[in-house]
């Protein structure tokens, strides 16, 4: 069974509220949004609407996910080995393919293999560097990378 899109819901709560108002019962358009959300089975107006809009969200990461992204400025390939927390403040670490340096001076080196942070539901870190870029990005890899 599909989900209707948010486009829809809102009109069925147009017409809900129109429907009453004509028999004889006035209803706000909060309380006929509601009511059309119970009738898809929602708690509440927020609880569908949230599910309606997750469909635009990113896909979702999980264990084991072949991933590519930046650290500290650094274009890196891996795969997740931990995945942890709620969806916008997820702890997540992530085994490199290859050794990543992270420092930027020619003097001396810092190579990483594995790195920890937190993401959000976009896949970026919410801790940024001095300059303003995110510690850290994450994405699904493309199929067969």
């Amino acid at each position: 069974m599909t989900q209707p899109s948010l486009e829809t819901v809102k009109a069925q709560a147009k017409a809900l509220r129109q429907a009453l108002r004509d028999s004889g019962t006035a209803v706000s358009h909060a309380q006929a949004l509601e009511l059309v959300a119970r009738q898809y089975g929602a708690r509440d107006w927020n609880t569908l609407h949230a599910r309606l809009t997750r469909g635009n969200a990113p896909p979702a990461l999980a264990l084991g996910d072949r991933v590519t992204g930046r650290y500290l400025g650094q274009s890196y390939r891996g795969r997740i080995v931990s995945l942890s927390g709620p969806p916008g403040h997820r702890q997540i670490e992530i085994a490199f393919d290859e050794p990543v340096d992270t420092v930027r001076f020619d003097s001396f080196s810092n190579w990483r293999r594995r790195v920890r942070g937190t993401i959000g539901e976009d896949g970026i870190s919410p801790r940024r560097t001095s300059d303003g870029t995110p510690h850290l990005t994450v994405a699904l890899a493309p199929s067969g990378t």
